[in-house]
């Protein structure tokens, strides 16, 4: 039976959360009913730090179920089975809640709440975490600090951020949305130089206990 402080009791009373839709602190209520998604339990080593799902994932109610997890999946080498492996890999978003849509037609940003209510308690709940994949700016201003550069600033000095002396270790990314297909090409050192390297340490991480 899991105690009160490990992840799969946090991540269940998560997903019955309504604090977006019924007592909002930050702008209007989440304008469709909530439907939280977390993946993980307290044996995880590698965990995703994410944005919040999309609208394809939250009609589904499996995270990265749409084309940004098909391009995060080649991104890390992992196939459909090795990433929704919740034993051995994590993915907390910064807001558990599809946050619908912003007046251009994109994603709203996460819900302020959610982050400020939950994150603490569910990394409490993680305690063999080895690495920390921290996707967009949201994500790495909370778990790095805000660069002056933004985004691409922190992506760009992922080595110094993942060699830091801090446990578990970090290691930044961009979003893997297609929105973020220009950013790609404007930056070819991030398939050439970043992903052999996150690729290696996923391996590592998703690696079987002995």
């Amino acid at each position: 039976m899991p105690s009160a402080c490990e992840f799969e009791v946090t991540a269940a009373a998560l997903r019955a959360c309504r604090l977006c839709r019924d007592a909002p602190i930050y702008g209007p209520p989440l304008p469709q009913e909530p439907r939280p998604i977390v993946q993980g339990r307290s044996s995880a080593r590698l965990c995703i730090a994410s944005q919040a799902p999309g609208n394809k994932a939250d009609k589904s109610g499996i995270p990265f179920m749409d084309p940004s997890g098909l391009r995060l999946r080649d991104w890390l080498g992992l196939d459909e089975a090795a990433f929704y492996d919740a034993s051995r890999l994590a993915i907390v978003p910064m807001g558990a809640c599809f946050p619908g849509y912003d007046a251009k037609g994109g994603d709203r940003p996460p819900r302020r709440e959610c982050a400020e209510r939950w994150r603490a308690e569910l990394f409490a709940g993680l305690p063999h975490l080895e690495l920390i994949l921290v996707i967009g700016q949201y994500a790495q201003a909370w778990h790095l600090g805000r660069a002056k550069g933004g985004l691409t600033e922190t992506v760009r000095n992922w080595r110094a951020v993942l060699d830091a002396p801090r446990r578990p270790r970090v290691l930044p990314l961009p979003h893997p949305s297609w929105r973020n297909s220009g950013w790609l090409k404007a930056n070819p050192w991030f398939e050439a130089e970043l992903l052999p390297v996150l690729r290696a340490e996923v391996a590592r991480a998703m690696r079987p206990q002995s």
